[in-house]
């Protein structure tokens, strides 16, 4: 995790430190993080409208191959290659975005260990100081967040605690970030019940601290729609799978900003923002494009069509004509039996109709049965137990009986 971290790490300390503002930190990171991933985004989004566009075409496929789902999957996977369209891509990329959050969140919820690169024995020796000064009580149960407390205590009285010879061997290290941004602490976390906190934070930071997952959860719900828009509805499965995720996310972006700190809300607001933005633009941008690819697309789909069914025409006009055609990929070891069985059924004929000139009754050889040509063997001799065999032709010398035969 050390490898995604520490560039993080320290490029927001960077920003941190170049705009005197965590907040605009945050928001220029979130930034520069879809920027980067911008290109990404934009083969998932074609991948994804490319496959939506070939419904019609799968749903005929459906419907013609309805009895034998290995054809229709064989089918469906030629459409697809012809296409230059791959269904996985546009699922492949979404998880991207979630290998940037959770190092983010650590990166955030840990700010002495990551942006300061404290060790962990200076982050203890720093609370200890800012226990003994009474600036920080240290609470009973464990804080995940609490480095945040500690990093904005210090930002706030950054001279007095720089200054305790308890912190002087790492004093170098620690920097005074400014948690404060549009009048709130990115530090704080949001609280269900705000009102009970109002005393504490002030009527404008609690409640807006309190509408942070509100308006997260519906800015995501409004990228859901936009992005299943623009997604084919005619599989009901698929399309339900759609709503449910939709309906999904914007609870988990509620859940996630009310346990984490400001911060962390402030940046899902903003790639939510980014993102229905980027479909908006993307949406407009590829269809006029894909609509031309497609068009493209079903024109050389609809003569390949017209050339398989004028094949399949001439080949039925063949067959009712008698007349056949030899194909090309058949076996040289097949054609040779094939020219075989032709001469042997010419000369069959020949025979035929010489005897049929001369008169004669038609030929059937002792071992045709019917019109079974060799059921008993090409061997076969009816009387081979019955002729008698002399002793002297038993007896005669092999070359005797070679110049007899």
């Amino acid at each position: 995790m050390n490898i995604i971290t520490v560039p993080f790490a320290k490029f927001l300390m960077f920003l941190t430190n170049s705009f005197q503002s965590y907040g605009w930190a945050i928001m220029v990171f979130g930034l520069v993080v879809k920027v980067i991933m911008l290109p990404f985004q934009m083969k998932s989004k074609k991948s994804m409208m490319r496959t939506t566009m070939l419904q019609p075409q799968m749903k005929e496929l459906e419907r013609k191959y309805a009895n034998n789902k290995e054809k229709y999957n064989e089918e469906v996977a030629k459409l697809w290659k012809d296409a230059k369209a791959n269904p996985m891509s546009g699922c492949l990329w979404s998880f991207i975005p979630l290998f940037i959050l959770i190092p983010l969140y650590q990166v955030v919820r840990q700010p002495l260990s990551k942006m300061m690169a404290l060790a962990a024995e200076e982050v203890t020796t720093l609370t200890n100081v800012l226990v003994d000064m009474g600036l920080y009580t240290i609470p009973e149960r464990m804080d995940a967040y609490a480095e945040m407390t500690l990093a904005n205590i210090l930002g706030q009285n950054f001279s007095a605690v720089t200054a305790d010879p308890g912190v002087a061997a790492f004093a170098d290290k620690l920097s005074a970030i400014n948690f404060e941004f549009l009048g709130l602490n990115l530090a704080t976390r949001p609280r269900l019940f705000f009102w009970n906190y109002i005393g504490e934070l002030g009527v404008y930071a609690a409640i807006m601290l309190f509408m942070l997952p509100i308006i997260s959860a519906g800015l995501s719900w409004l990228q859901g729609k936009l992005t299943q828009a623009m997604q084919s509805q005619d599989n009901a499965q698929a399309a339900q799978t759609a709503q449910t995720m939709n309906m999904m996310m914007p609870m988990m972006s509620v859940y996630i900003c009310f346990i984490m700190p400001a911060a962390m809300g402030f940046y899902w607001i903003e790639q939510s923002v980014l993102g229905i933005i980027q479909e908006a633009i993307l949406n407009r941008y590829y269809r006029k494009k894909l609509d031309a690819e497609m068009a493209e697309f079903n024109e050389i789909q609809r003569k390949k069509n017209e050339e398989l069914e004028r094949k399949r025409a001439e080949t039925e006009r063949l067959k009712a004509e008698g007349k056949t055609q030899v194909n090309a990929n058949t076996s040289k070891k097949r054609l040779a039996a094939k020219e075989r069985n032709d001469a042997e059924q010419r000369a069959a004929a020949q025979r035929a109709a010489e005897r049929a000139a001369k008169g004669l009754e038609k030929e059937i050889p002792a071992s045709q049965v019917g019109t079974r040509r060799y059921a008993r063997g090409r061997a076969y001799v009816a009387d081979r137990y019955e002729t008698a065999v002399t002793e002297e032709a038993v007896e005669a010398p092999v070359d005797a009986v070679k110049t007899e035969e």
